[in-house]
This record gives structure tokens, C-alpha cells and sequence, in this order.
């Protein structure tokens, strides 16, 4: 019974960290596109920015759920 609650935990653990990456990616192009919306000089700097944002927000969900799930 012991294994079957660590699993769900386990589990948890991963759809939260998933959730989280998620947010991170959607608050990253949220603000990229009112960034560039108001100012669309800065395109270049806003979207390599934002690009990197959304790569380390994706790396850290995609390391739980490697770490977490073994």
C-alpha cells in the first residue's frame, strides 16, 4: 500500500511541475507580446529574451519529471 501512495505522490509531484512550466511559458509570451506590442523596435531583444525565459522555464519542468519519475 506504501508503493501505491509514493506513486501518487510521484505523480502529483510531475502535474505540478508540469502546471508550473506551463505558467512560466504563458507568463513569458504574455509579457513579450505586450512588450512588443507597445515598442515594435525592440522585437529582436524581447523575443531572444523571452525565447530564453520560456527554454529554462520547459528545462526545469522536463528535469522534475525525469528526476521525480525514476
Amino acid at each position: 500500500m506504501l508503493f501505491l501512495a509514493q506513486m501518487v505522490t510521484g505523480n502529483v509531484a510531475i502535474g505540478l511541475a508540469a502546471l508550473g512550466g506551463a505558467v512560466g511559458v504563458g507568463l513569458a509570451a504574455l509579457g513579450a507580446a505586450g512588450a512588443i506590442g507597445r515598442n515594435p523596435g525592440s522585437f529582436g531583444l524581447v523575443f531572444t529574451t523571452a525565447l530564453l525565459g520560456m527554454a529554462l522555464s520547459e528545462g526545469l519542468a522536463i528535469l522534475v519529471f525525469f528526476v521525480v519519475g525514476k
